[in-house]
């Protein structure tokens, strides 16, 4: 049986021309964390929400230096990574409770990295059934709007932002 993920807000993602620069380092340096969805920032990486996600809390672990592969991470970035990992995975339980969840990494474009070159992480949750049935619920299961996704999550991380 063929099994799709039901995403359809995505279609703007694949049909807009790729932007200019790199929109991780971008959003790295600018500090509009409102208007980036910026959840949380660390030393050495920000934790983000996916403008285009698979479903209602997918987030993004991404590290402040522009670098392609995990191999480029330094020890206190490695150790950073894996504490903020942890700090997702509470905070998404915390704000949607989900069965379990797909944390991924896409290293080059034929690993199917939409932002090729710098590394990032993906946590999508995920809740018992919603491989077998999205196509028949999602007519009735819409999906959540990002600014409420943002405010769900963000009341769902520590204070103080990680600085």
């Amino acid at each position: 049986m063929i099994r799709n993920l039901w995403s359809p807000w995505r279609m703007k993602y694949l049909l807009e021309p790729p932007p200019q620069g790199c929109i991780f380092c971008e959003r790295a340096g600018r500090g509009d964390d409102d208007r980036d969805f910026v959840l949380f920032r660390g030393r050495h990486h920000y934790i983000i929400l996916n403008i285009y996600p698979y479903g209602a809390g997918h987030l993004m672990l991404v590290s402040n230096r522009h670098v392609p592969l995990l191999a480029g991470l330094g020890a206190e970035e490695r150790a950073e990574a894996a504490e903020l990992l942890l700090k997702i995975e509470e905070a998404v339980r915390s704000a949607y409770g989900p069965d379990g969840a797909n944390l991924g990494v896409n290293l080059g474009r034929c690993a199917g990295a939409g932002v090729e070159g710098h590394l990032h992480l993906h946590y999508v949750p995920r809740l018992r059934g919603d491989t077998e049935d999205t196509s028949s619920r999602s007519a009735t299961d819409p999906p959540e709007d990002l600014a409420h996704t943002f405010e769900r999550l963000r009341a769902a991380f520590p204070a103080g932002r990680g600085r």
